[in-house]
């Protein structure tokens, strides 16, 4: 329903109504898919500021786009990011180890050998060409579909299984849902359930290394929707007036289960809303891996100058549904992915390469053939530790441990009586 507005003359006084406005979806089942609205700029047409710019004068890069990657797989413009071919080899590999991965776990989900599962499939650029611009000592705080951070910090896919069917070898002891992945060794946050938390958690992380003279920088993400919830603005609120060394990352792929994004957006950009906290916003393709690369390099580099934040609106799209609890066809147009107009993020970073005289279609085939095989591999290896059905699980009793240093009477009194 759109808004609109009726006035009428009424003894030289004019009175008006208004409807109530409901923001529209990019398509409902049966429509043809509507991306219209999002008036993408061609690829390098974007400026690249100074590090030490302020917020006002990024209001430019919070509503437009910033893009690298062209429609022919050339990089264009000043956001080009100095990569080498080697770099770009390895971060189209880690993209389809991730895609990979979620289909193998995917159809083990409809097997009925893990109980829950959720892709990243269209989003692997985020992640990827994220956490390859930032350091190993930077703490990540992340949201449920930044699996591809894992891959690329060299996380072992056995233990990713292993916690995803909660055998004897997960890490989290059965604790948390499948895919809320935890690895304080890799500096990777314990992914939470409450939407959101995990941006002011990264702000404090953040603030608490400045205190400390430290030059980590903290990242977090969040989905276009959780930009609703209050942690999103406190931690923002926070970040500005500390200047605390942090990113703050929105990924905005369309969709936040069934409600499209245009119900949080409030009619403009997310990248938009870091201007009221005198945060600096850039709005970037978030399916352009250099474009992505690029523009976390800069935040990181701001934070590290201590000149504080940058909130980074990932304009992306989610292909599969929000999880395997979800039909995604039962709210949207069942060819509304193949209208998104960013493409694939694969298919993006492999034509540059190719255009670059550094890959080839055989090459990716290889790739790919390998990298099934050798999920295959480490699923086989997952289930000798242990099956979702079967176990070996953790022992009921450890429910009881790693939450107080000293356990209290009272909980020690229930251990007792859970082990009879």
């Amino acid at each position: 329903m759109t808004s609109s507005k009726s006035a009428a003359a009424d003894g030289g006084n004019t009175t008006y109504t208004s409807k109530l406005h409901v923001p529209s979806a990019s398509s409902r089942p049966g429509e043809i898919p509507d991306f219209s609205d999002l008036q993408l700029p061609a690829a390098g047409l974007t400026r690249k500021p100074d590090h030490d710019c302020d917020a006002a004068q990024t209001q430019d890069l919070a509503t437009g786009l910033v893009r690298v990657l062209n429609d022919e797989g050339q990089a264009e413009g000043a956001w080009q990011p100095e990569l080498s071919a080697e770099q770009l080899v390895q971060g189209l590999r880690h993209m389809a180890h991730v895609r990979a991965y979620d289909d193998r776990m995917f159809r083990m989900q409809r097997q009925g050998q893990l109980s829950f599962y959720m892709k990243a499939t269209g989003e692997e650029a985020v992640a990827v060409a994220q956490a390859m611009a930032l350091s190993t000592d930077d703490m990540l705080f992340p949201t449920y579909r930044q699996q591809g951070l894992l891959f690329v910090r060299g996380r072992s896919v056995v233990d990713m299984m292993c916690h995803c069917i909660s055998n004897a070898r997960d890490n989290c002891k059965g604790r948390q849902m499948p895919v809320f992945y935890s690895w304080k060794e890799g500096n990777f946050f314990s992914i939470s359930g409450n939407l959101s938390t995990q941006y002011s958690q990264a702000v404090g992380w953040a603030m608490a290394s400045a205190y400390k003279g430290e030059d980590h920088i903290a990242s977090a993400w969040v989905g276009d929707g959780s930009t609703a919830e209050s942690d999103v603005h406190n931690a923002m609120l926070f970040a500005s007036t500390y200047r605390a060394p942090v990113i703050l990352n929105v990924v905005n792929n369309q969709w936040a289960i069934s409600t499209p994004q245009s119900f949080a957006a409030a009619g403009t950009t997310f990248a938009a809303r870091g201007s009221g906290y005198n945060i600096p916003g850039i709005r970037v393709d978030g399916n352009d891996f250099l474009a992505v690369h690029a523009v976390t390099q800069w935040a990181a580099e701001r934070a590290r100058r201590g000149l504080g934040p940058t909130l980074i609106e990932h304009l992306t799209y989610r292909v599969a549904g929000h999880s395997t609890s979800d039909n995604p066809d039962a709210y949207r147009s069942e060819t509304e992915s193949d209208a998104w107009p960013l493409g694939d993020p694969i298919e993006r970073l492999k034509q540059h390469l190719i255009d670059l005289g550094a890959w080839s279609e055989e090459q990716q085939t290889t790739l790919e053939r390998e990298l099934k095989e050798s999920v295959t591999s480490d699923w086989k290896e997952a289930l000798s530790y242990g099956s979702l059905e079967d176990g070996p699980h953790w022992p009921v009793s450890t429910m009881f441990e790693d939450v107080f240093k000293h356990m209290p009477a009272y909980l020690r009194r229930q251990r007792q009586q859970l082990e009879g």
